[in-house]
């Protein structure tokens, strides 16, 4: 059971989280669930979700694992056929599903100091870029595109997308995520404004450096030990330490409780250890 940070109630909400195969996703959806609401987990990781549900359930709240590829409109529209079936019409959408990947990623932080074999700007693979713009933005815009109508269709909803510090200021060696989350913090604010007179709300949260299955490998060397890209990112925290994956909670609910930031539309809230707030001197 998760200590959740607010009494928030989120009961006869339908609640649809992309990328909840994951563990920053994955405790969103299980936080929505003992919040009380009915929750939709998708991920192209069947398994993951399915054993979401299976733990989900058994603490006695509503939970249900649905594998979904988001770049496939089809098959999201098949997946929000049977969501209307199981739970109902969506009240609450979290866009979480995203990630990098290794073919867009540089292994020198500066062309100038890069050595013989190293993959740099000049060797990232096109196909690895675009893959990274497409899991990132399309991700993104494709299940806002279904699940959204049942917002419009009630003139009532929130839209939750998962932006990244990276949209404020880009990291090295990885362009390629850096710029399709910049694309997920504009796209919030367009959709913040198309959606404002339809009772429509659209934020985004800005999450600085967690430490997960995908940056580990950038973060520390395989004996544990942290490499220098970490020591950077902890001289550039005030708060000298990685965020926690539950330290998101508190503005995920916040931002998606229609009394409570009812007001509040096309934010992108960076929650990230003062990350933002420091110059470095």
């Amino acid at each position: 059971m998760l200590e959740l940070p607010l009494n928030t109630d989120f009961t006869h909400k339908v609640v649809v989280v992309t990328g909840a195969g994951g563990v920053l996703c994955g405790t969103m959806a299980r936080a929505f669930a003992q919040a009380g609401a009915k929750v939709a987990a998708l991920d192209l990781n069947q398994e993951a979700v399915e054993k979401l549900a299976e733990e989900v359930q058994a603490e006695g709240f509503i939970l249900r694992g649905y594998r979904a590829n988001v770049l496939e409109a089809e098959e999201l529209e098949e997946i929000h056929q049977q969501i209307l079936s199981d739970l109902g019409p969506c009240d609450i959408l979290v866009n979480g599903a995203g990630g990098n990947n290794p073919r867009a990623t540089t292994d020198n932080e500066y062309h100038h100091e890069r050595t013989e074999g190293q993959k740099t700007f000049f060797d990232l693979e096109p196909n690895g870029v675009d893959f990274v713009f497409k899991l990132n933005f399309q991700g993104t815009l494709l299940p806002t595109q279904v699940f959204a109508r049942d917002m419009a269709e009630r003139k009532s909803g929130c839209i939750l997308n998962v932006s990244s510090m990276n949209a404020y200021v880009p990291l090295t060696k990885i362009p390629a995520y850096s710029g399709a989350k910049a694309a997920v913090s504009n796209f919030t604010q367009w959709l913040a404004t198309h959606f404002a007179g339809t009772g429509i709300r659209c934020n985004a949260i800005a999450p600085g450096f967690l430490l997960s299955n995908q940056n580990r490998a950038l973060l520390f060397q395989e004996d544990g030990t942290p490499t220098p890209r970490t020591s950077k990112i902890l001289a550039g925290t005030p708060m000298r330490r990685f965020v926690e994956g539950e330290e998101l909670l508190g503005a995920v609910f916040f931002l998606c409780d229609d009394c409570a930031a009812s007001a509040i539309t096309g934010v992108v809230l960076p929650i990230d250890g003062g990350y933002s707030a420091y110059s470095g001197v």
